[in-house]
């Protein structure tokens, strides 16, 4: 038995035979990356998720901090923050350390909460997204209606309520691997998720085409809507000889360029990791190429404080508080930040 031991270390020393568990017969085999490689993925890895937490950790703090941005529709930046920055935080070092070491070591517990963590992430992130969409189409479509209905409370009723669905939901989905980490292990030391082509294909509508439809279609009226209003204002301007139309047109430019990210980005981000489902296959992270899809969809989480707050002013004087330590004086919580 000692012999044994002897061997196996020494066959791993010398990179002839790696596993992941070296004293288990079933254990699966690790992945032998030359170090600079290795090296490599490892600072990307640790790049892309100091950069999703550092930067939805600045529109936490400046949400809950500045009174001046307690208003709903920042109610719905703070939420779609806190599920992008523990997705910074948790799941993309545990899925990065997955897909460098090709192997799990974390154990059979951790390998059922951490899917359901991430899905549920998603869930709630694409949830704060229609949201956010909804209630830019109210302010600027039905002004009226929104000042008098849409107030702090009830968005707080709509955030915990996506927190909720989005848990229900995702413990519907991986119910199945939830309750049987290891059905779809070949060895010790992998933690494999199947879903099924149909509960794919059910997921694909209810995660993607459908919040993406309500999405398009809320955005191109807003879009609508302003161009609209921005030709009642060029008409004025003409009608009383100000010469306000270099104004308009970068109005129209900003407009158009602000939607077309929201959605392109958003379309880029989530559509590959579907793929599966469209192709009719089972979605599993078993696939040779679901590691891509995965990362795609991951990386909206840094997209997203890029795309829904550094096009405010506000969100770069809150910056430039937090990095002087400004915030920390007793009266910067009223501060003037719009």
């Amino acid at each position: 038995m000692v012999d044994g031991l002897l061997l196996r270390a020494i066959r791993s020393l010398t990179g002839e035979h790696l596993l992941c568990f070296p004293i288990i017969n079933s254990s699966c085999k690790r992945l032998s990356r030359p170090l600079s490689e290795t090296a490599v993925l490892f600072t990307l890895l640790a790049f892309a998720s100091l950069l999703t937490v550092i930067l939805n950790l600045f529109v936490v703090i400046s949400i809950s901090h500045f009174r001046q941005l307690h208003t709903p529709t920042n109610a719905l930046l703070l939420s779609l923050a806190v599920a992008d920055l523990v997705v910074g935080l948790l799941v993309m070092p545990i899925e990065g350390l997955r897909y460098i070491q090709t192997c799990w070591l974390l154990g059979k517990l951790m390998c059922a909460l951490t899917p359901y963590v991430s899905y549920t992430l998603v869930s709630v992130s694409v949830g704060n997204l229609v949201l956010i969409s909804i209630d830019r189409y109210l302010a600027i479509c039905d002004p009226l209606l929104y000042f008098t209905k849409i107030t702090l409370n009830r968005v707080k009723i709509a955030i915990c309520l996506c927190w909720v669905i989005s848990l229900l939901y995702n413990s519907c989905i991986l119910m199945r691997h939830i309750r049987q980490q290891d059905s779809f292990s070949s060895c010790h030391g992998e933690c494999v998720v199947v879903i099924s082509h149909l509960v794919g294909t059910v997921d694909l509508f209810m995660s993607f085409v459908g919040p993406c439809a309500v999405m398009v279609v809320l955005y191109v009226r807003v879009f609508v809507v302003a161009i609209s209003q921005v030709r009642v204002i060029r008409l004025q301007a003409a009608a009383t000889s100000v010469p306000a139309a270099p104004t308009v047109k970068n109005s129209e430019r900003k407009a158009a360029r602000t939607l077309g990210i929201v959605i392109v980005l958003f379309l880029t981000c989530f559509c590959p990791y579907y793929y599966p489902a469209v192709a009719g296959e089972d979605t599993s992270n078993s696939l040779s190429y679901f590691a891509v899809l995965s990362w795609i969809m991951l990386t909206n989480s840094c997209l997203n404080p890029l795309i829904y707050a550094m096009f405010y002013p506000w969100f770069r004087k809150a910056i430039k508080l937090i990095l002087t330590l400004r915030i920390l004086r007793s009266y910067s919580r009223e501060a003037k930040i719009l």
